[in-house]
């Protein structure tokens, strides 16, 4: 009994909804995710009042995730940018590719280096890229073991 009550508490959480991206520069950073990376705008709208003032969002999809860009064009006070240490908490947005090789070689021909990698493993090809604001995004590539042999 104890067993299913806590299964039914855990049921409630169902998946990663979205994840938030905070930029002073929407329309450039939409470019990216859209343009280099494949993302679909769903959605555009504003939130006219936040503590900060108001809010713009813009929702890209990508393969059934959600990110939402989000912009505040009149903060009431200057939003540090991301720091480029290492730092405890989320990391980065992490992008399944289907060959590494070829989405390197897309970005390439776009202007966009891996900030590092290609690390390839048995199991995996890892490498990263950033984003117009400097957040880092991870490539990676599943490998089928039975191809490695």
């Amino acid at each position: 009994m104890r067993r299913q009550s806590i299964i039914r508490r855990l049921a409630m959480f169902k998946r990663i909804d979205h994840i938030e991206l905070l930029t002073a520069a929407p329309e450039r950073v939409v470019e990216f995710y859209t343009g280099v990376l494949g993302f679909h705008v769903r959605e555009r709208m504003r939130v006219p009042a936040t503590p900060q003032g108001p809010l713009d969002l813009v929702y890209l999809d990508l393969g059934g995730t959600t990110l939402e860009v989000m912009c505040f064009p009149e903060a009431r006070h200057a939003i540090p940018l991301r720091p480029s240490e290492l730092r405890q908490g989320w990391q980065c947005l992490a992008l399944e590719v289907e060959d590494m090789d070829a989405a390197l070689a897309q970005l390439k021909a776009r202007g966009i280096e891996p900030s590092w990698g290609p690390l390839k493993r048995p199991e995996y090809a890892r490498a990263e890229i950033r984003d117009p604001d400097g957040n880092p995004i991870e490539l990676r590539q599943w490998l089928d073991k039975k191809q490695q042999q």
